[in-house]
């Protein structure tokens, strides 16, 4: 219908496929990505952890799976940044990304920063490395829109909370705050895993979430993953898809505008 558009979010875990026997060890496989992102043929495509971070806390130069998709979506102007180096950082997925059918101007990139929480991983005492949120703003149908993206640390993980440690939250919520009076959305893994609280602090923001009920996530019962929007856009419908290209399902909205 004209006036619409699509909107995919997706944690594509950097390209490793799910496997119910050895989640950990399956092979990357960043064809299964591509179909998964194809099949949705959205207008706008958020995606998170494209890489997989190298040894030592090392960023690919030029980022293969980002430019794989860029090949790949040749009609998609696109946006990607890594978080800032590193050599703490663990070998799991890192980098947000952006592609949009419209072009994009007006990029921003923010760090979030993270705290000293310790933690243990294979013995060795941790610390995690910063978080990031991207943005970019483009024109649909006529009418500008403003697109944010980001990956929260997952305090869960660390036996902790993001309610005890509010300041990449309140981060993010500052920028939602500087974004009210154009149609504004907000995508990411919010790594909050009792995300009614989550809910209502962006909600005091001016922003809902499109769901809120199904899980995203295959290793726990979670809503990680949400497409945030303001009171410039109205939801229309949206899905929650199992997809075995990630241990993160997708979720996709299709938005209309509130004139």
């Amino acid at each position: 219908m004209s006036g619409r558009f699509k909107v995919l979010q997706f944690n594509m875990q950097y390209g490793q496929p799910w496997d119910d026997t050895y989640p950990d060890t399956a092979p990357i496989r960043i064809r299964g990505t591509v179909d998964e992102i194809r099949a949705h043929n959205a207008d706008i495509v958020m995606l998170q952890e494209l890489e997989q971070t190298l040894s030592g806390g090392v960023q690919a130069q030029p980022p293969p799976h980002y430019t794989r998709l860029r090949k790949e979506f040749p009609a998609y102007d696109g946006y990607f940044s890594y978080p800032k180096p590193d050599e703490r950082e663990l070998p799991f997925g890192i980098g947000l990304a952006i592609l949009s059918k419209t072009p994009l101007r007006e990029h921003v990139c923010m760090n979030l920063p993270s705290p000293p929480v310790e933690f243990d991983f294979l013995g060795e005492k941790k610390t995690p490395t910063d978080r990031l949120l991207i943005g970019a703003t483009t024109t649909i149908h006529g009418r500008e829109v403003r697109l944010l993206n980001t990956h929260l640390l997952a305090f869960f993980m660390l036996k902790s909370s993001s309610e005890l440690h509010l300041d990449q939250r309140k981060l993010v919520e500052d920028q939602l705050r500087r974004s009210t009076e154009v149609p504004t959305l907000l995508t990411g893994d919010f790594n909050v895993s009792k995300h009614q609280s989550l809910i209502e602090q962006f909600a005091n923001a001016g922003y809902r979430t499109v769901q809120s009920t199904e899980p995203t996530w295959r290793r726990r019962p979670y809503v990680l993953d949400h497409i945030f929007y303001n009171r410039w856009l109205r939801p229309v419908s949206h899905t929650v898809k199992p997809t075995p290209a990630s241990d993160h399902h997708t979720l996709s909205a299709e938005f209309e505008f509130v004139e």
